[in-house]
């Protein structure tokens, strides 16, 4: 708040600010806190004018607008407003997450011209977006129920609807199975719950399909070469099947009707293959690039086809592709021998380890920023970390990667007394570090050293937005801080065609005899090991907070010494999903987090256990209010590979003492921020409010 602090003052004659100087100005201090008190009630007057408007009214005052037009309230929100502003997390990003869960002023407001509108399918998809904040398309299933016309009532004036399934019509029989069906069923009344699945239809029903999975764009990045003698390449740099999504147009009005072009549903092959121009091309679904080429393949030399063999062979001059396993097939004769680049978009539920969505990056004042890429200052890191060796003085320096590219560079980075240095990727891109298999005779992770000199001054490191693959990272020597922010580590260093890991057992972070203080923070890392001194060094503190730890199997060690001995670690652990066990030295605070092995720490009277699942067998701290402890409860995942559009979600058959197991009431894990339990319940209750009338409603979550 800006004011002026003398106005009042200045109001006085001369003679009396000058007798008041003489003494130190108490009169000038008096009118100062009495002109700030007038102020506030100045600004509580012109906010009782700003409060008759749901628009501009403060958020106490919402409740009572609501009352007014008969607004019933959305049940937890009084949890999320609570819960979604914490202490220790992102405020902004628990705010925007809050308005898109619930956003209860947007609602306020609407209550009036959505009775208006009650009853009519595109109200319920406004609905889906505004309050779950999910994309949505609504289907009366009676149009869609098969059923015999009499005889004496069939007319040439009167449309026969309801006919069976047209075989011919190999489009409309690939959608069958979906929200896009246009293909007629039977009801089904043996089942009880027919009435919510696509299977069984009510005569009277409306079915809400909705979309909880986000699509994620990747934008020029190198694809995957798999055989380059018969040109076989995969989306996924990793090497990984990938199934391409749509990227969605906004609607044109308020009352159209969602289509397979308005929501992230998966790219089917008939569906592609019939509408090319659609999803292919600059700014479309998916684009193929040959490096040293401004424009990508044109449409013409595209031919969707399942490559799920390999048996798949295209022609001279056609370029194979398969968006339903997001896999490449050249011609054997016009294999590419320079790179392939690929624009997609693939689905997964929330912003977590290396993307391109924005992470808003700050600078530390004074820092020399590099930049790295293309065209740009420099070509490699290593050049970018040269560069700022040589710089004289101290001043933290941040080697920034403006591009999607993968760099194939074996990266060791020495730091001394005092260094401050930070890897990153610029806001909007995801670059990929592809650690080499350089030498024989020694591992090849990216090592970080720190000579001893560096004791009283210890340095500081940070990885931002980067998604490293191939090997891990090595850390030894009185390091200060281990920082890494929205990195991926991938768990297994590289994935198989199925999303297997090639080396399970393989660490993603090795900490070595170092004094580092590690933060991960919305992160995906494999395991990690601790080799320390147990003697004369004090246990490494190591922070997770909204981030996997991915041992890739429930038995292998997700944080651990080398032969599952305990680490000389005191972990911290805030909203996390552990996929192994956990040997340390002690868990200083373990809070809505899952862990799926078992957990053993050799200090059982240091920390405490809130709210967190941990297998029977586990020797933990004091718990509270642990959903083991509770009933006999297992969590369930829709995916424990990473690499899967639903790795780390739990499944909609989870029990709801994990579901809604945290102390706020919201869901256990990694994506404890996206209140999904609370969004399914906000929303079933507005349409149960907003059916039309003798019609069941039904919820169906596609993905």
């Amino acid at each position: 708040m800006s004011r002026d602090p003398d106005a009042l003052a200045r109001l006085l004659p001369e003679w009396h600010r000058m007798r008041d100087a003489d003494h130190g100005e108490p009169l000038r201090e008096l009118l100062d806190v009495i002109g700030e008190q007038l102020d506030r009630v100045r600004e509580g007057v012109e906010q009782q004018y700003d409060d008759w408007f749901v628009e501009t009214a403060a958020e106490w005052v919402l409740p009572y607008l609501g009352e007014l037009v008969g607004y019933r309230g959305l049940p937890g929100y009084e949890r999320v407003s609570s819960g979604g502003l914490r202490d220790g997390g992102d405020p902004g990003l628990a705010r925007r997450r809050l308005a898109a869960a619930l956003a209860p002023r947007r609602d306020v407001a609407a209550t009036v011209g959505n009775r208006r509108r009650k009853g009519t399918l595109a109200l319920l998809e406004e609905l889906a977006a505004d309050v779950a904040g999910w994309p949505a398309r609504a289907v009366e299933l009676s149009q869609l129920t098969a059923h015999h016309q009499p005889v004496r009532l069939l007319s040439p004036h009167v449309p026969v609807s309801g006919a069976t399934a047209d075989l011919r019509d190999g489009a409309a029989l690939d959608l069958a199975d979906g929200p896009f069906s246009a293909v007629t069923r039977s009801a089904d009344v043996r089942r009880a719950d027919s009435r919510h699945r696509p299977g069984g239809l009510t005569p009277a029903g409306v079915a809400l399909f909705a979309w909880r999975l986000a699509p994620h764009s990747v934008t020029r990045a190198p694809a995957h070469c798999i055989d380059r003698t018969h040109g076989h390449y995969t989306f996924s740099v990793l090497g990984n099947d990938t199934p391409l999504v749509t990227r969605p147009v906004p609607e044109p009005s308020t009352s159209h009707i969602a289509t397979i072009d308005n929501v992230p549903a998966r790219l089917r092959r008939r569906q592609v293959a019939d509408r090319l121009a659609d999803y292919y091309g600059p700014g479309k679904s998916f684009a193929l690039h040959l490096d040293g080429r401004k424009r990508p393949i044109p449409p013409s030399a595209i031919v969707i086809a399942d490559l799920a063999d390999w048996r798949y062979r295209p022609r001279y001059g056609q370029v194979a592709v398969d968006p339903e396993l997001g896999r490449i097939a050249f011609n054997a004769r016009e294999a590419p021998h320079d790179g392939v680049s690929v624009t997609y978009h693939h689905a997964f539920s929330d912003e977590l380890g290396g993307g391109e969505y924005p992470r808003d990056p700050g600078t530390e004042p004074g820092a020399i920023v590099l930049r790295v890429g293309p065209g740009l200052d420099h070509e490699l890191i290593a050049d970018a970390y040269r560069a700022w060796r040589e710089h004289p003085g101290k001043a933290p320096g941040v080697i920034e990667i403006a591009h999607s590219g993968t760099h194939h560079e074996q990266l060791d980075f020495e730091l001394g007394a005092g260094d401050r240095l930070v890897l990153r990727a610029a806001d909007g891109h995801r670059p990929v570090l592809r650690l080499p298999d350089t030498y024989s005779n020694r591992p090849d992770a990216l090592t970080v050293q720190v000579s001893g000199r560096a004791a009283r001054n210890r340095p500081r490191l940070e990885l931002d937005g980067l998604l490293i693959t191939g090997r891990g990272i090595r850390v030894t020597g009185p390091l200060g801080e281990l920082a890494l922010r929205h990195c991926t580590l991938v768990p297994g260093w590289s994935l198989e065609a199925g999303c297997e890991p090639q080396w399970p057992a393989e660490p993603s972070l090795l900490l070595e005899r170092t004094t580092a203080c590690v933060r991960v923070e919305r992160c995906v890392v494999g395991s990690i090991s601790v080799i320390g001194d147990e003697v004369s060094t004090d246990p490494l503190p190591i922070h997770v907070r909204d981030s996997v730890i991915d041992a890739t199997a429930h038995e292998l060690p997700a944080v651990s010494a080398p032969d599952h001995r305990h680490a000389h670690a005191t972990l911290h652990l805030h909203r996390c999903t552990v996929f192994g066990e956990v040997h340390a030295h002690a868990v200083r605070l373990a809070e809505a987090s899952i862990v799926t092995g078992v957990l053993r720490v050799a200090r059982r009277g240091i920390g405490c256990l809130r709210h967190t699942f941990v297998p029977p067998g586990s020797r933990t701290p004091e718990r509270h209010r642990c959903p083991a402890d509770l009933a006999q409860v297992r969590p369930v995942f829709a995916s424990c590979r990473y690499g899967t559009p639903e790795y780390a979600r739990l499944a909609d058959g989870c029990p709801p003492e994990i579901r809604r197991g945290a102390e706020d009431g919201f869901e256990l894990g990694v994506f404890h921020d996206l209140y999904e339990p609370q969004r399914e319940d906000n929303l079933r209750a507005r349409i149960a409010e907003h059916t039309p009338a003798r019609c069941d409603a039904g919820l169906i979550f596609v993905s």
